[in-house]
C-alpha cells in the first residue's frame, strides 16, 4: 500500500501533538514510547523513523506546548482587564484538571530541572510569559514573583488529594495576584 506524500510529516505531527499532551499531563519520564505510539496506532519501532531519541521528541513536544500556550496567552492578554482574565484562567479548576491542554511549566520544568536537562524552550516560555506580565504591570520584579506564584500554585493545587485544599490554593493565589495588580494600578493613578 502506498502512502500519500505527506504521510510521514502528518504522522510526525501526530506523534508530537500526542507527546505534548502526555508530557504535560503525566510528565516526561512517566510517558513511555511504546504506549505513546500504541495510542496513535503505530509501532514502537516506527518511532525511530521520526526521532533520534526521546530527548529529541521532548524538545519538539515542548515547543508544540509552548506554541499552544502562547496562542492561549495572546488571547487572554488581548482582553480588557487582561491580567485578571489571565489569572482567572491560569489558576482555574479547568486548567488544574486538564494539564494536557495547558501551560507546560508546572509539569515539565520541574522534571527537566531534576533530570539536569534544562531546555532553552523552557527559557523561551518563561521569558514570553514574563514579557507579557511585565508589559501589563510595568514592573519587572513583581512580574517574576507573579510567575512564580502562578506556576507554584498550579503545581501545588495538582499535587494534593483534597479538592477543597486544591481550590483554596488556587483561590488564594488568584486573589493575591489580583490584589497586587489593583495596588499597582492604584499607585499609577
Amino acid at each position: 500500500m502506498r502512502y500519500p506524500e505527506d504521510h510521514k510529516a502528518e504522522t510526525h505531527k501526530r506523534i508530537v501533538a500526542e507527546a505534548s499532551r502526555r508530557f504535560r499531563a503525566d510528565g516526561i519520564d512517566a510517558t513511555g514510547l511504546q504506549p505513546l505510539m500504541k495510542a496513535l496506532g503505530l509501532t514502537h519501532g516506527g518511532f525511530y523513523a521520526h526521532f533520534k531519541s526521546k530527548d529529541a521528541l521532548v524538545e519538539e513536544a515542548l515547543q508544540a506546548a509552548a506554541n499552544d500556550t502562547s496562542a492561549q496567552w495572546d488571547k487572554a492578554f488581548s482582553k480588557e482587564h487582561a491580567l485578571k482574565t489571565f489569572f482567572e484562567r491560569y489558576l482555574s479548576p479547568q486548567h488544574r484538571a486538564h494539564p494536557e491542554q495547558g501551560c507546560p511549566l508546572p509539569t515539565m520544568s520541574a522534571e527537566l530541572g531534576q533530570r539536569g536537562n534544562a531546555s532553552p524552550i523552557t527559557d523561551a516560555v518563561l521569558v514570553g510569559l514574563l514579557e507579557r506580565l511585565e508589559k501589563a504591570t510595568g514592573n519587572t520584579e513583581q512580574s517574576v514573583a507573579m510567575l512564580a506564584t502562578l506556576v507554584g500554585a498550579l503545581t501545588l493545587s495538582r499535587s494534593v488529594a483534597s479538592e477543597e485544599l486544591s481550590d483554596r490554593i488556587l483561590d488564594n493565589a488568584r486573589q493575591s495576584l489580583i490584589a497586587q495588580v489593583e495596588a499597582l494600578e492604584a499607585a499609577k493613578a
